[in-house]
């Protein structure tokens, strides 16, 4: 089988590859973090003739809507809300085979923004092929990745072999916005008897990832001038004295949690704005930041101890006793861990070993992805396996190589045929 399968995408590659050409040729850019729309129908519409043209049994459009995912705020804790979403759909395909098991690749198919395409050693969207990589936006987030499993179902039938199961493809949108594609998909009853999201790897297998939380803390002051700065309160100093806080908490989790995949969780001021002018006491001071979470943590624990923080902080001060910050909550995913014991994990090293002859390394990663989604809210099986490097992604002159693309083709291939028998 090993070999039939080498030979037969050696044969076959220039086709494999100029679909992920194509593929990046379409613009899909998601515009504003999704909240102005994005141009993912451009991809999509590309995909739907590939797969009518490789016979699907289904071809489904599934357009996002507002409804679930506010659905998904109140039970989950999970999406993005007031995004734009005309003419943004998902695209599930369906390959029937002939036994019950069943597996779902996911990937998603809009991209960030280009940025100044004259920064650009290539036309982001040419999909340039130079020194065995290819260029362009989405190359390695992700489209080669979710390319690579559509081409895994058309190596094994260019192969002569029956597909053993059902291959499902589920190509969303609007995840750079924060995952409402995969939500949308959760929700409607896409599913599988095991998932890979095919975000990029670079030949390691991600089993569990962060959680996070994006808080917003605003502090109020007395605005007086700098002379007469004993008469004013500084919200600048107020908020300094909350991240003093805040970073303690911080501390003592770095002491608490421990994991084998994963790093501690921690917190990142990333937005600090306040204040007018240098001769002026700023009568206002906002923060915006991100906690990272682990797995067995909770989103509820996450806020209950942020906010306990911050109260006791203001306990001590005579200011914000009487005046405590407003604290809100603007963005949240949830924590995924897959279980080692699990037989789709075992599966997967053989089908990798077998696919380029080494060993799989299995890790953590500290940026969340959609696999949170199928794994949390699917309740699938799920691992995070795709070509390409971090680097690479959301990177001007964004490349994938050639031959991680084809391999991923060939590991899918494998897996497909070995999960499903």
């Amino acid at each position: 089988m090993k070999n039939i399968l080498s030979e037969t995408l050696e044969k076959n590659k220039r086709k494999y590859i100029e679909h992920l050409v194509k593929l990046i040729q379409c613009d899909t850019q998601d515009l504003g973090h999704g909240i102005e729309g994005g141009l993912e129908k451009n991809g999509q519409s590309y995909l739907e003739t590939v797969f009518h043209t490789m016979g699907a049994e289904k071809v489904v459009q599934d357009p996002l809507t507002e409804d679930v995912i506010l659905q998904c705020r109140h039970q989950y804790h999970e999406g993005n809300l007031n995004h734009n979403y005309e003419g943004r759909y998902n695209v599930y395909a369906e390959f029937s085979g002939t036994g019950d098991k069943s597996i779902l690749f996911n990937g998603h198919v809009d991209t960030m923004p280009t940025g100044n395409p004259e920064n650009w050693i290539y036309d982001p969207f040419a999909g340039i092929i130079d020194d065995h990589k290819i260029y362009g936006v989405g190359a390695c987030d992700m489209k080669a990745g979710l390319m690579a499993a559509i081409m895994a179902v058309e190596l094994i039938r260019d192969a002569g072999i029956s597909l053993p199961g059902t291959v499902r493809i589920a190509s969303v949108c609007d995840e750079e916005g924060g995952g409402n594609g995969s939500l949308v998909a959760a929700v409607h009853g896409q599913k599988a008897d095991a998932v890979v999201v095919c975000e990029p790897t670079n030949y390691e297998l991600i089993a569990a990832h962060m959680g996070w939380v994006f808080f917003k803390i605003e502090v109020s002051g007395i605005a007086v001038h700098s002379g007469l700065k004993i008469k004013g309160v500084n919200a600048i100093d107020k908020t300094v004295k909350i991240m003093e806080a805040l970073r303690e908490l911080e501390h003592r989790w770095l002491l608490t949690y421990k994991h084998p995949l994963l790093p501690p969780p921690s917190g990142n001021v990333g937005v600090i704005s306040g204040g007018e002018a240098g001769s002026t006491v700023p009568d206002y001071c906002c923060i915006q930041l991100c906690v990272h979470y682990q797995p067995g943590m909770t989103y509820e624990q996450v806020v209950q101890e942020y906010t306990d923080a911050i109260r006791l902080c203001c306990e001590g001060d005579a200011w914000l006793h009487g005046h405590a910050p407003s604290v809100s909550v603007y963005q949240s995913g949830n924590p995924f861990e897959m279980d080692l014991s699990h037989p789709f994990v075992g599966v997967f090293e053989k089908s990798f070993q077998e696919a380029v002859g080494l060993p799989l390394n299995i890790v953590g990663s500290p940026a969340g992805c959609d696999s949170r989604t199928w794994h949390n809210i699917a309740h699938c099986p799920t691992l995070q396996y795709g070509p390409g490097r971090l680097e690479q992604c959301h990177a001007v002159n964004e490349y994938v190589e050639i031959e991680q693309y084809l391999n991923a083709i060939k590991i899918y291939a494998n897996l497909i045929l070995h999960w499903c028998r």
